[in-house]
């Protein structure tokens, strides 16, 4: 099983576990993404075993499928510097090409630019709550692309809720990693000579490892949120600086949190790893939260020292 098909598998587990969706529906599911029915439920049976962990965003984030790492991460302060307050840019649905057809995203203009950032969706697809984190970027002066990549299926809206998983799945990282490249070409076009940045979360934040790996010149600064890495990872082709942003209790993500340290450490690129006290998978969602803001407020703190 690759990478990706592990992380969504143990998603929808994981789904199951917090009683959102029922067994047989996530059965299927797993089925659909190519699990057999024994795989499936050797998933279902070890997250199962597990108590639902509390986060702000819902299911547990317990990984049958993760190993442990040695030696609790250093937390980052929840203390941040006062920023003045600012208004959120609209987002406008926008069309461009891409490697397989229309990519669909939703763009966001900085009115004074400092520069220029691609978002990545979670495992639910391009839905209001990524469009608001390119709205608030680019009320924060960095233009951002939101990418849906499920445009070769007609776009989230098109795509079931049950199904939106499976389809990211069975996309595949080289066609996903594709898409973000058509991506950075659409925003670079909407703002030459901005430098480039790339933020994702969870499902997201794995595409982001991924894509760093990948190692895009363009790509100057990267943010990914709570992603896990390959096994034996490598970025010796990335040049872009990366803040890595984890919770402390996601104990399936944050087994490979030594891996992605680990991989950056051999390379002479800056790089951070914040981990926030007392919070889980996907706790960005829950914008007010002490976490979320200094995460947030660290974001800014790094694109602005690499992306102005």
């Amino acid at each position: 099983m690759d990478h990706f098909r592990e992380y969504m598998a143990a998603e929808v587990a994981l789904d199951h576990a917090a009683g959102q969706i029922s067994r047989r529906e996530a059965i299927r599911q797993m089925g659909v993404m190519g699990l057999s029915l024994t795989a499936a439920s050797a998933v279902l049976a070890a997250c199962g075993k597990d108590k639902k962990e509390a986060t702000t965003s819902g299911p547990s984030s317990q990984d049958p499928l993760a190993t442990t790492t040695s030696g609790a991460p250093t937390l980052a302060p929840l203390t941040t510097t006062a920023r003045p307050a600012t208004t959120p840019v609209p987002t406008q649905e926008v069309t461009y090409p891409g490697p397989n057809g229309t990519l669909f995203g939703a763009y966001a203009p900085a009115a004074t630019r400092k520069g220029a950032v691609v978002v990545v969706h979670e495992n639910r697809g391009l839905v209001d709550n990524i469009r608001a984190v390119a709205s608030r970027l680019a009320g924060d002066g960095y233009s951002a692309l939101a990418v849906d990549l499920l445009s070769e299926e007609g776009g989230t809206a098109k795509v079931a809720t049950n199904d939106v998983a499976s389809s990211l799945t069975n996309a595949g990282p080289s066609r996903l990693r594709a898409d973000v490249h058509a991506s950075f070409d659409e925003l670079a076009k909407r703002n030459p000579g901005a430098k480039l940045g790339l933020i994702g979360f969870c499902f997201g934040g794995t595409v982001v490892w991924d894509y760093v790996a990948d190692g895009d010149a363009r790509l100057a600064a990267a943010a990914p949120f709570y992603g896990t890495v390959a096994f034996n990872v490598s970025f010796d082709k990335n040049k872009a600086a990366v803040l890595g942003i984890y919770g402390e209790t996601d104990s399936r993500v944050n087994a490979t949190q030594g891996d992605a340290r680990a991989a950056l450490d051999k390379t002479g690129v800056p790089h951070q790893i914040n981990t926030y006290p007392g919070v889980g998978h996907g706790f960005y969602s829950d914008t007010g939260s002490p976490q979320s803001q200094a995460a947030y407020s660290a974001v800014l703190d790094w694109f602005d020292k690499y992306l102005k």
